[in-house]
């Protein structure tokens, strides 16, 4: 059913198809894009893999903990109460 679906003359079809349609002036400039999309996709899948086998065996806890962000700083100077208003504001 499928013999000779693919010939060189159905390439060249599709060929002529696509420079109509995307015009020769942009096509260099979408092969560059592409190239480059591809090259940053085998580089971020290569970083993923090696990173996936250097991970740390130390899972615990504490080492969960210590890479939290701090938020919610409190300053000295400037005493807060619990709804979030300064103590000289509620004077």
């Amino acid at each position: 059913m499928l013999r000779n679906a693919l010939e060189p003359w159905h390439l060249l079809v599709v060929v002529l198809v696509v420079v109509v349609l995307f015009g020769s002036k942009k096509l260099p400039d979408t092969a560059r894009a592409l190239g480059k999309s591809m090259r940053i996709l085998k580089s971020e899948a290569k970083a993923m893999k090696d990173e996936g086998g250097t991970a740390p065996a130390n899972t615990g806890a504490a080492s969960d903990t210590a890479a939290a962000p701090v938020t919610g700083i409190v300053h000295p100077s400037t005493p807060s109460s619990p709804n979030g208003s300064t103590a000289d504001s509620a004077r």
